[in-house]
Parts: structure tokens; C-alpha cells; sequence
């Protein structure tokens, strides 16, 4: 994917609007995930202007990581969303998804196919913001720690620790939710009925005396 993504890039910057299409097909499906995390259900207006300074800005490109670059610019739109609304939209936070997530903790690439669900984004909304920026820098995007690093303003170790942080805390959350959700068995315990059918004996009737 990197070569092609090099490739598109390339034939962007030249105007063709082909490899323009190809790199908004490739990219926005983990970046707007990305900004649902951020900034709820105005992912897609933040995704807009993010899309459209990419277009304005993509000569200036000079190489690197282009995912990062792109992750960059579309992170600042939504700090700057955030500063405008000034605080952080709250969603609903339904308790399932992430299955996998409590049995790999340290694999990103796994832990993205889980994090593709609505349920999911708006579960990881509620973790610390680091965290929820480097889970979603890492499993999401497919970007390394150091990269992922770079975007954040943060060392690859600090990256590395909010992922893993990030991940097992949401397996947390999710064995309590299974433990709540598990039914009582003895709740429902019914004690058994004594048998109905059953005949009662009879003392046996005395004789009459001879007289």
C-alpha cells in the first residue's frame, strides 16, 4: 500500500484527478474513524475541511509518510472544532464490541478490524484522551509508534504506553460488561415441587372383636 500511496501522491501533485480519488478512497474510511473519536458526529464536517486543505496544501508535500501528514492536518481541524465548541461532544456509550481486544492487547493491526464499529469509536471516546488518540494512531491508521509520535507531539515510548494502556483498559470495560450482562443461575433456581401422585398409606382398620 505505501508504494501505491507514493504513487498516488505523486500523480496528485501533477493534477491528476484519478490518484486524488484513489487517495481519498484509501484514507478516509480510517480517518474518519479517527475523528468520530475526537470530535463525535461531526466526523465527516471535520473530515470536509480537512480533505479540503489537503487538496490546497498537497504541493507542498515534500515526502515522509503521507498518512501522517495527512492524520496532521486533519487532527489540527479538530482541535480546532473542539476549541470552537469548547468542550467535548458526548455520544452515547453502548457497552460491546472490541472483542479481540482483551486477548491482544499488543497487536494494533488486529485490534482495527474490532474498532471499525460505531459501538467501538464511542467506547473508546470514553477512555483519557491520550490514550484514545495513540489506540486510535495505532490500530486505526496503521501508523508506528514513532510516527504516530511525531503526530502527537509525543516520544514513541509515551505513544507506545497510551496504546497498550488504552487497550487493556477497554478489556476491562469489557469484562464488566459481560459480567453484568451474565445471568444469575441461582436466581432463577426453582425449588421442586413434592410429588402430588403419590398415595398416602392407611392404617390398617381394626377387626371387631368376637363376642
Amino acid at each position: 500500500m505505501t508504494a501505491e500511496l507514493n504513487e498516488a501522491v505523486a500523480g496528485a501533485q501533477a493534477g491528476d484527478e484519478e490518484a486524488f480519488r484513489f487517495l481519498y478512497r484509501s484514507l478516509q474510511p480510517a480517518l474518519l474513524r479517527y475523528l468520530t473519536a475526537l470530535v463525535g458526529a461531526d466526523a465527516e464536517d471535520v473530515a470536509s475541511e480537512a480533505w479540503l486543505q489537503i487538496s490546497r496544501d498537497l504541493p507542498s508535500f515534500t515526502g515522509g509518510e503521507f498518512r501522517a501528514w495527512v492524520v496532521t492536518i486533519a487532527r489540527n481541524r479538530a482541535m480546532d472544532h473542539l476549541r470552537r465548541q469548547r468542550r467535548r461532544p458526548s455520544v452515547p456509550v453502548p457497552v460491546q464490541a472490541l472483542n479481540d481486544l482483551a486477548a491482544d492487547v499488543d497487536t494494533a493491526d488486529r485490534a482495527g478490524e474490532a474498532i471499525a464499529t460505531e459501538s467501538a469509536l464511542a467506547l473508546i471516546r470514553t477512555l483519557p484522551p491520550a490514550e484514545a488518540e495513540a489506540v486510535m494512531l495505532r490500530a486505526v491508521i496503521g501508523l508506528d509508534a514513532e510516527t504516530a509520535g511525531r503526530v502527537l507531539g509525543r516520544r514513541a515510548g509515551a505513544v507506545r504506553t497510551a496504546a497498550h494502556r488504552g487497550l487493556r483498559r477497554l478489556a476491562a470495560m469489557l469484562e464488566r460488561s459481560a459480567a453484568q450482562a451474565a445471568p444469575d443461575d441461582t436466581r432463577d433456581a426453582v425449588a421442586p415441587r413434592p410429588r402430588t401422585d403419590r398415595q398416602v398409606p392407611h392404617a390398617p382398620e381394626a377387626e371387631p372383636a368376637e363376642g
